[in-house]
């Protein structure tokens, strides 16, 4: 961990994101008056706990709290008393004195990615493959069978869409009243159900009956089980881990497709076309991970011991590190139990947080190019003359290609430690793709080469988990990162509408104009990109003439004395 004095440059939103430490100068070896007036504790040593739980060191403790925030003794029992007050769950096991190895670290985090990591990555397949097989119904007989239009294929996305829009937030609340391990695996069980319905559609009524119960099941799902991971990791470990996340995607497209490859064998079996054994079968297997995510989603690091694992994930020793790690990374992730509701004050005040909606309108935007020819890729592929079984297998490239730049991108945002400059390589990379789609004269005569275009504009550099960490860091606050990151992907929701409404059935076959509206959109992503960065560049630079211009005593005054909070802290300063 790193401090600073309030003479020198502030953190960056990375480092507080991860570091709960930022340092005073010493004045007369006592903190001044006016602090420990405001402060909610002020200990011995001149260690300062402000209003919101920051905890700013004194130059002779920074060594100690560097590395142990509850070092001194005080600030521990500031927190041991706050846990108890929010009846923390993990509560009875915080030890400020516990010390580890890097070895031990090590090992309990190779069993969170095991028992952890791997079953979100496995509960987010769930997801994508009842979200998802549509695309690949459709290059069936579905629309035939159910007397659909391109239009009426639009429209459904668009309801579904909406839906799961609607259904963000208040599945976040619920999740956060009832806590994730109840909630995810009831509307994994629920959205299966609906799922396996579909094989019995009769037309377009019953189809976007069905679109629009499935979106209100899985709306929430996301930033729910984001939640839930970060009972168990630090700041600094989850990027990666999200970026693992979405590399599932990627991976459920391959599985589904070669299983869509199997499942269209059965074409006429028992009279059901193969789109009907598509859902009935796919959504059969989501349902049996959603029944046994009830027995593999434990509440917390300290409730894994049950009925039916009487031994839980954890030693004794194993769990004071796992619960201590975290707590000493964000001491505040123990402010409120995983039972307790967001409130409305709370959830308001993330609203109308204006600094963030830069990066929101990032996730409205930055997807669209790519969506309508994601939605579209079998239905061009059948247009092209391939069978319905070789589309199955020819989405298998893009998909594995994806997986290669997602990783790519990611690693290599925090490797230079930068977002907005990585992040618009997606749009980068798509831009002259979307150029060929509309201005190429041989688009769709040219069967291979057709193919090929819409390959590469799908391996493009996925963005999401570097967009997901850059809200969540901005958001500068626990209670508000949840909130955030539900509003984030309402705003990517809202852009897949209007990606899912580009390709209309009178601009058929080649969507001249629905692909000359993608450059343009591409084009304003990339300059809305740079944008972003110049805006918390320039309110970085802002806040720092204003900082630099108080006295040290007005900067210690403001710091204690502030109602700002999270990211309108005039000592908070944006990643970009």
């Amino acid at each position: 961990m790193t401090s600073v004095s309030v003479d020198d440059a502030l953190p960056t939103a990375a480092q507080a994101d991860v570091v709960s430490i930022q340092s005073i100068d010493k004045i007369n070896d006592k903190p001044p008056q006016g602090i420990a007036k405001d402060a909610e504790l002020v200990t011995a040593s001149g260690n300062i706990i402000s209003k919101d739980g920051v905890v700013y060191s004194s130059n002779e403790s920074d060594d100690s709290l560097s590395g142990n925030i509850f070092a001194d003794p005080e600030v521990a029992a500031y927190y041991k008393d706050l846990y108890e007050k929010s009846s923390y769950e993990c509560r009875h096991v915080f030890d400020p004195k516990a010390t580890w190895t890097k070895e031990e670290e090590k090992k309990i985090i190779r069993k969170l990615d095991l028992r952890v990591c791997f079953w979100a990555c496995t509960m987010f397949f769930s997801l994508q493959v009842d979200r998802g097989n549509l695309s690949q119904a459709v290059s069936g007989t579905f629309l035939k069978d159910l007397k659909l239009t391109t239009n009426d294929y639009n429209w459904g996305n668009t309801v579904f869409l909406f839906s799961f829009l609607l259904a963000e937030l208040p599945s976040q609340l619920v999740s956060k009243k009832i806590g994730p391990d109840r909630w995810i695996p009831t509307q994994m069980v629920l959205w299966s159900i609906v799922a396996m319905s579909q094989a019995a559609l009769t037309g377009r009524a019953s189809f976007l009956a069905t679109r629009a119960l499935l979106a209100i099941l899985e709306g929430g799902f996301i930033p729910d089980l984001v939640l839930w991971l970060s009972y168990f990791y630090t700041g600094r470990e989850l990027p990666i881990r999200l970026s693992f996340f979405w590399t599932a995607l990627s991976i459920t497209t391959i599985v589904t497709s070669l299983l869509a490859f199997a499942i269209f064998h059965l074409e006429g079996v028992h009279g059901l076309a193969g789109w009907r054994w598509l859902f009935l079968i796919e959504g059969l297997i989501t349902l049996l991970i959603g029944i046994a995510s009830f027995f593999l989603m434990p509440a917390s690091a300290v409730q894994t011991k049950t009925w039916f694992r009487p031994n839980g994930w954890f030693t004794d020793r194993e769990l004071t590190i796992v619960v201590n790690r975290v707590l000493r990374d964000d001491p505040r992730k123990g402010d409120m139990h995983n039972r307790q509701a967001i409130t409305p004050k709370r959830l308001w005040n993330s609203m109308k947080d204006y600094d963030l909606w830069p990066l929101y309108i990032v996730g409205f935007i930055c997807f669209i190019p790519q969506s309508p020819v994601t939605y579209y890729q079998t239905l061009v592929l059948r247009s092209l003359g391939f069978s319905t079984l070789n589309v199955q297998l020819l989405v298998i490239p893009s998909a594995v290609l994806h997986i290669i730049t997602l990783l790519s991108i990611t690693w290599i945002s925090e490797k230079i430690n930068q977002r907005a400059l990585v992040a618009v390589w997606q749009n980068l990379w798509t831009l002259p793709c979307v150029i060929a789609l509309y201005a190429w004269p041989h688009l769709i005569k040219n069967q291979w080469g057709t193919y090929a275009l819409i390959t590469v504009l799908l391996s493009y550099p996925y963005c999401h988990a570097i967009n997901v960490g850059w809200v969540s860091m901005n958001s500068n606050n626990v209670g508000s990162r949840s909130v955030a990151a539900a509003l984030y992907n309402m705003m990517v929701q809202c852009g897949s509408i209007v990606g899912s409404n580009i390709y209309r059935e009178d601009d058929k076959p080649l969507y001249r104009r629905g692909n000359r509206n993608l450059v343009i959109i591409n084009v304003i992503s990339i300059l809305w990109f740079l944008l972003t960065k110049a805006y918390y560049v320039w309110k970085n630079k802002t806040r720092d003439r204003k900082w630099k211009a108080m006295s040290q005593e007005e900067r210690i005054n403001y710091i204690q004395t502030t109602t700002d909070t999270a990211s309108r802290r005039l000592d908070f300063r944006f990643v970009h």
